[in-house]
């Protein structure tokens, strides 16, 4: 039952090249000096012998075992996936570091392999789990309270048991997700090969995509029309991969006898499907009040008769568009989250002390941004594509967040930290929330206020809206898929048939536009993951709500949730905070938050 957590890469930063100050770089030798560590093939050794040994002495055996038997296995497993966790995120780490460099990802590689090859014959434990008669396993939990502490874990394995194959199904299945991990490479070196030419200047994926923030409307033009010519002269092998992998899910899926394609995300997430549709169904039914009436505010605020996608990030006419320095963004972050409490502010300041943050845009970088917990004996790590623009402010809060997240639930052990998709946006939009709400409670005048709004309205459509558009197009791409190949125009037309439904009628859309699926990482490394973000931001505007309303120890119960790591389901977690995402009127408080900001704007404009 190895879980081993990579990271997933957050929604997009925007990047390129300016005075910025001093930008951390990762100190990875915490996890290892290099590849030629000796500790490193030590680990290898021991893991071997470890993996052996552990199916010699338990497989067949499970169903035998008293607690304290079971509890010993237990740990064992977690010894097992704290090393072998360690080392894939000492090569994942290093290969994000620089996706282009051949040797990192041969490295990557033979890593996974080995691992893979040594945790094969662990299948077995999920299976025996399974079969032991559920009264006996509650006793046991009765029996030892220690065990009782991983009834969550239990609990979520035994949901995978009716679609659980036999045993050599199941090891054949592991042993082939190495095989799937090179489309992922594939898409990962192709997107970071990429080269963009805008105006005569040579770019990489990240710093084009900042060309669409700036004030600039030509040099946003241009730049959305040159994605659109490398994406499209690149789009058949973005098309084999999405297809290659759909097809794979959709054998799997077919085989485990799998409701729909999005079930195994549910079952991962500990979410119920109808939490999920309800939460999709509020976010579309919302989109006039929400994105289309925000659009359609920006479209005069921008003097435009049509906003064109280009449009869509462009700044305000009367935005601030100097770049903020590194050494001001930390501040401003840590101030908000020591305002909020001290204890947040002093397990992030860390990240930026001790080379725990990458933020510097560099060629062969992976883009984007994430949190990576690592293991729990060492820490997580963040990686940003900072250019000091604004958002890249917010993004620093949002990834912080998820270090601080991680960190808080390390406690929990290697099979009881790592948190649900759902649960683990928590953190990340909370920090966003407290930063925004700190550098409105700063803004000067009327003006600095109305750009901080309208710019945290399009980071929450961008979360939301646009978040369950993708989980759409995702859905109709698995649909269409299981009808047989799809063109990249077969593709693109499932593109588009999400986005004017979600931007709205403010929009003209330009060709080449329907392409952008292409590099849209999350569709490729963890399909239907997007759902989470809207997820979570819409927990957090009701959590915040909460907090705003003088809920009385709200700091202490906020610090506990996150500590529980993956403990605890969602329902336990939002309990003491008298929320619950089964309500459909959980999510509409949520959206309400959206609207009440938008509300704001439009007064504004009186």
């Amino acid at each position: 039952m190895l879980q081993l957590r990579f990271p997933v890469r957050d929604a997009a930063t925007e990047a390129g090249a300016r005075e910025l100050g001093d930008l951390p770089v990762w100190k990875l030798d915490d996890l290892y000096k290099g590849e030629d560590d000796p500790k490193l093939a030590e680990d290898l050794d021991w893991l071997e012998k470890a993996c052996a040994d552990f199916a010699a002495d338990y497989e067949g055996k499970l169903a035998d075992l008293d607690a304290q038997g079971l509890l010993r296995c237990i740990h064992r497993q977690e010894d097992i996936n704290r090393v072998a966790g360690r080392i894939m995120s000492f090569a994942g780490l290093r290969y994000y570091q620089l996706t282009t460099d051949a040797g990192r990802a041969k490295f990557l590689s033979d890593c996974q392999e080995k691992i893979t090859n040594f945790t094969t014959p662990l299948v077995f434990f999920d299976l025996e789990l399974n079969r032991i008669d559920g009264a006996v396993l509650k006793a046991h939990m009765q029996t030892s309270p220690e065990l009782a502490r991983y009834r969550a874990m239990f609990d979520r394995i035994r949901a995978m048991k009716p679609y659980q194959l036999s045993d050599e199904l199941e090891r054949f299945l592991h042993d082939l997700g190495a095989v799937g991990d090179a489309w992922q490479k594939l898409f990962d070196e192709t997107i970071a090969g990429l080269v963009f030419n805008v105006d005569g200047e040579e770019l990489n994926i990240e710093g084009t995509l900042n060309l669409l923030t700036e004030q600039d409307r030509a040099r946003r033009e241009a730049a959305a029309r040159e994605l659109a010519r490398v994406l499209g002269e690149n789009v058949k092998i973005f098309a084999r991969v999405h297809n290659t992998q759909t097809k794979e899910k959709e054998i799997i899926d077919r085989w485990r006898k799998m409701p729909s394609p999005q079930m195994s995300r549910h079952l991962a997430n500990d979410v119920e499907p109808e939490v999920v549709e309800a939460l999709r169904s509020a976010v579309v039914a919302a989109y006039p009040r929400l994105s289309h009436r925000y659009y359609e505010l920006k479209r005069k605020w921008l003097g435009l008769d049509r906003m064109q996608i280009w449009d869509r990030n462009a700044p305000l006419p009367m935005e601030d568009t100097r770049t903020v320095p590194w050494e001001e963004a930390r501040e401003t972050v840590l101030e908000a989250y020591a305002a909020f409490d001290p204890r947040m502010a002093e397990i992030a300041r860390p990240f930026f002390e001790r080379g725990w943050i990458d933020a510097g845009v560099k060629p062969g970088k992976a883009p984007g941004a994430f949190a990576h917990p690592t293991v729990t004996d060492a820490h997580p790590y963040v990686m940003l594509n900072y250019l000091g623009k604004p958002r890249d402010v917010m993004t620093l809060a949002h990834e912080l967040g998820h270090g601080v997240h991680q960190v808080l639930a390390a406690e929990q052990g290697e099979l009881l930290s790592s948190t649900p998709l759902t649960l683990a946006e928590t953190a990340s939009v909370f920090g966003e929330m407290l930063t925004f709400r700190a550098m409105l409670e700063k803004a000067g005048d009327r003006t600095q206020r109305k750009v901080l709004l309208a710019g945290k309205v399009e980071d929450m459509i961008n979360t939301v809206v646009r978040q369950i558009a993708f989980y759409d197009f995702e859905c109709k791409l698995h649909e269409a898929r299981r009808a047989g190949e799809l063109t990249p125009e077969d593709i693109g037309a499932l593109w588009m048939s999400v986005q004017a439904e979600s931007l709205g009628p403010a929009f003209d859309f330009m060709e080449g536009y329907e392409t952008f699926w292409a590099y849209i990482p999350h569709f490729v490394h963890s399909p239907f993951y997007v759902y989470a973000y809207a997820f979570g931001d819409g927990l957090v505007n009701a959590l915040y709500s909460v907090y705003a309303e003088g809920d009385p120890g709200f700091q202490d119960k906020y610090f506990e949730m996150l500590k529980a790591g993956g403990s605890k389901h969602h329902g336990e977690l939002l309990a003491p905070f008298g929320l619950d995402a089964s309500d459909p009127a959980f999510w509409d408080k949520g959206l309400s938050m959206i609207a009440g900001f938008i509300d704001e704007l439009e007064a504004m404009e009186g």
